[in-house]
């Protein structure tokens, strides 16, 4: 007996939504279908309960027949199953969908419509069930559907118990009668899902069998074909101490397709007050981060749904890579937004806070191979510190500085070491090869110099001086300041300040040049020259996103009056030999922290030339 309808009077309205918003992907599809496999078998087990049958779903590509098919071996359905739950329960909910979501963005979908099986019309032309329930007794069915808006039903002839899907793919979507194409759909959404997946490919030319090897060649064949696509267990459903080291690195290379090994990982396993399962890997971040991404897929009971959702996963933490399995989470028809409610939020809260303890737990347990982790992770965590001050506040205790040295520091260790020395300043360098003179200065002195030389840093030294941070710390480059190199003594006292400056204002031709004279304790260091440390910073960080706002270098040559050449200079009588060493000596102090370019080098060297022409004649 053949039963035919008309879905709903308002069916012509939700296949192009469906087609259109529901689903950001096309080839989701696939996943839909699996998934609806999947959910039958579970479905069977928990009726069942404990069974040693062969539950499997396969998914059979027919490119000679144009037929994309889905079996499964679960529960099943009856007639009036098939009319409760594709008939009716997903077109009543279509009305409600289309009365609520008539606007532009369908970001916001709530996931209770029951449409997935649906989605087989974004490929397929016609789509027929063909269905035998686990019920003693129950007939088989057949529903067949060209647009999923007219269906008829039919008996069947199935004796097996379970459901085939048969999508008779659109000639336009012909790619996914391609077995690599649907192989790399099924790896991608449903290689970790919890019923063994198999991949049947009609069109696949089997290897021709030699004399004497058709057994041997049968048997590998079918080795092969009794191999799932999918990992049932995946190694974050499981509790970490039943995990090894290897296994993690393993899972890692699989996920991300590499051969590198991630630096280390958190084991999320919680199930209150949320059920949440995951595993998050800290990779080798470089040094300047800005096109470095990460990957953090999301899953929903180990169905794939998207990667980098942000409102899962907080912004910083999207330099990690890693998978999260949360069935709680409250996700649209396709499986493939999240609504932003408080409870994404206190997920995102506790990811961040399981994050901040392994940090917190490394440092404090294996200090000197956190510290050698240091290089690596600092630009994220310094990152994490600016974008979330709650994170700051969680592994404060843990960061570190990177002396020139070669020594790691924490803040609290820093401010000891250099105590009675820095006044709560912490000196530092962006470049110690080009600032080694100003950075010899310090350390000579027994003062710490750290080494922040990523781009982060600059925010970083901002927010921990003025944001979220510890604000009585001072950030201050080794040439920015000379207030810990100085000494008391009554050398070059008698040096005049007001000859010295006008001296090199008119040697430079800069009147605005600010001189000052000062007692560095490194006699054979004639000049330095430093730059305001926030004016300069502002500059670079202006420079770094690309605006060209004009500041103006303000610069201060400090002389240095216990330096013999200092003294000399000041008592020198021959004006063009003392203009030609003002010249040179305040070259000498800019190459200590930058090159000289063009015009400025070429009058460098020709001065340097004509100065040890005169040093000759002398000799």
């Amino acid at each position: 007996m053949e039963t035919k309808g008309n879905i709903s009077i308002h069916a012509q309205n939700i296949m192009p939504v469906i087609k259109r918003w529901l689903y950001s992907d096309k080839d989701i599809f696939i996943r839909e279908m699996v998934s609806n496999g999947c959910d039958a078998i579970t479905k069977y087990k928990m009726l069942k309960g404990e069974t040693d049958e062969d539950l499997r779903v396969t998914v059979t590509v027919d490119k000679k027949a144009g037929e994309l098919r889905f079996t499964d071996n679960g529960i099943g359905m009856t007639a009036e199953e098939v009319e409760k739950y594709i008939n009716q329960v997903a077109f009543s909910s279509a009305e409600e969908f289309l009365k609520n979501y008539t606007g532009e963005d369908k970001g916001g979908i709530i996931g209770h419509f029951g449409l997935g099986f649906y989605s087989a019309f974004m490929a397929a032309d016609k789509v027929t069930i063909d269905t035998l329930s686990w019920q003693e007794g129950a007939a088989p069915v057949i529903w067949e559907s060209e647009d999923g808006m007219a269906f008829s039903m039919r008996d069947g002839g199935r004796t097996q118990r379970g459901t085939t899907v048969v999508l008779h793919i659109m000639d336009d979507e012909k790619e996914f009668l391609d077995g690599y194409r649907v192989r790399e759909v099924l790896e991608r959404y449903c290689g970790y899902m919890s019923v063994p997946i198999y991949l049947e490919d009609l069109s696949e030319e089997k290897p021709p069998k030699e004399d004497g090897e058709a057994t041997g060649t049968e048997e590998e064949e079918k080795a092969k074909a009794a191999k799932p696509l999918n990992d049932t267990h995946p190694l974050w459903l499981k509790a970490p101490k039943d995990c090894t080291e290897e296994e993690y690195k393993e899972t890692y290379r699989k996920l991300f397709h590499t051969f590198e090994e991630p630096l280390f990982w958190v084991h999320l396993n919680v199930d209150y007050p949320f059920n949440l399962k995951g595993i998050l890997y800290f990779p080798r971040i470089k040094k300047d981060f800005g096109g470095q991404e990460g990957e953090i897929k999301l899953f929903n009971r180990q169905v794939f749904v998207a990667d980098n959702i942000k409102e899962v996963i907080p912004e910083f933490l999207m330099l990690l890579k890693g998978v999260i399995d949360c069935p709680d989470l409250p996700l649209n028809v396709s499986r493939s937004f999240l609504q932003n409610d408080g409870y994404v939020k206190k997920l995102s809260a506790h990811i961040t806070k399981k994050v901040a303890d392994k940090l917190n737990g490394l440092f404090s347990t294996e200090r000197k191979q956190y510290e050698t982790y240091w290089d690596d992770i600092h630009p994220f965590v310094k990152y994490g510190c600016v974008r979330d001050a709650k994170f700051y506040d969680m592994v404060k205790g843990s960061l570190l500085l990177k002396t020139t040295a070669g020594e790691y520091l924490t803040l609290e260790e820093y401010a000891a070491r250099n105590e009675g020395k820095t006044e709560k300043k912490i000196y530092y360098t962006t470049e110690a090869s080009r600032q080694a003179a100003a950075v010899a200065l310090y350390t000579d002195k027994g003062i710490d110099v750290a080494v922040m030389d990523t781009l982060i840093d600059m925010n970083f030294m901002s927010f921990m001086e003025f944001g979220g941070g510890d604000k009585g710390v001072q950030f201050v480059r080794v040439d920015a300041d000379v207030s810990g190199l100085t000494e008391e003594s009554d050398e070059g006292k008698d040096i005049d300040q007001a000859q010295m400056e006008k001296l090199f204002r008119d040697a430079l031709n800069d009147q605005e040049l600010t001189v000052k004279i000062e007692a560095l304790s490194d006699r054979a260091l004639p000049v330095m020259l430093t730059e305001e440390e926030q004016i300069r910073r502002y500059k670079e960080m202006s420079a770094v996103y690309g605006q060209a706002f004009d500041f103006p270098s303000k610069y201060t040559l400090i002389l240095n009056r216990l330096c013999p050449t200092v003294r000399a200079l000041a008592a020198m009588e021959d004006e063009d030999t003392a203009r030609l060493l003002c010249k040179q000596l305040f070259d000498v102090a800019r190459l200590s922290s930058r090159p000289l370019e063009a015009a400025d080098l070429k009058d460098f060297i020709a001065r340097s030339n004509e100065l040890i022409a005169k040093l000759a004649e002398k000799a």
